[in-house]
């Protein structure tokens, strides 16, 4: 290969971790490993990497929330789904959750390496088109320009206020709780005990749904909150 490019293997099973770690060196790929998912997602946020492989059954954080943390933060990094949970809702929910694609054990090494392969060969550095526009209802959301448009009105919001519209709209129709929005808006550290949520949510509800008659962001008492795009 032209350049090394690096991979993260994020799967609990040693054997297969460590199987993958030797393939991929052998085939000319810089490839870290960690075998739970806590773990993972502090290698994500550290370190820069071209493609994560994640299997979805992982003690501390599984498959689907640490690939969603990978859309929020990073829309260029590759994801491929390695587990044994091959139903088609599964595969839905891993490809909902943001993965480029989704390989079921048991399988060939050769397999998983045409498609790493083949997505590197779709993103030579770039950003994806894919991921950079988020839409709900006519909602609008720019990722590239920071903009955000409802019904063709440009909607200003703060660099927080984007934070929290951006985590509900990759969320819609799914109820998100002020934990969610603590860990993935916030920080780790973030005070839970404080009201910063609740008034973050009415200064964005206030800026997206006040002059329009369909209110997309909708309150589950408690629950959380959700992106609605649809009426039940």
């Amino acid at each position: 290969m032209s350049e090394e490019r690096r991979i993260l293997v994020i799967e609990d099973e040693k054997k297969i971790a460590d199987t993958l770690k030797m393939g991929l060196a052998e085939n000319g790929f810089e490839v870290e490993v960690a075998y739970d998912g806590k773990i993972g997602h502090q290698l994500l946020l550290s370190r820069n990497f071209d493609l994560a492989i994640l299997d979805i059954n992982l003690p501390g954080m599984n498959g689907y929330e640490l690939c969603k943390a990978i859309r929020y933060r990073n829309m260029n990094m590759l994801v491929i789904m390695l587990t044994s949970m091959s139903s088609l809702d599964d595969k839905i929910e891993g490809y909902d959750s943001g993965a480029d694609d989704y390989l079921v054990k048991p399988f060939e090494f050769r397999e998983l390496l045409l498609k790493i392969r083949a997505l590197l060969k779709r993103t030579p550095g770039q950003s994806m088109p894919v991921g950079n526009l988020l839409r709900a209802a006519d909602l609008e959301m720019n990722l590239d320009n920071k903009e955000v448009y409802r019904n063709g009105r440009r909607i200003k919001l703060t660099a927080k206020e984007f934070q929290l519209l951006e985590y509900l709209m990759r969320n819609k129709n799914r109820v998100v709780s002020r934990a969610d929005l603590a860990i993935n808006v916030w920080d780790v550290d973030f005070n839970t005990n404080t009201n910063v949520i609740d008034v973050y949510i009415s200064y964005v509800r206030n800026k997206v749904d006040k002059d329009f008659e369909q209110k997309l962001i909708q309150t589950h008492v408690g629950m959380g909150y959700i992106l609605k795009t649809h009426s039940s």
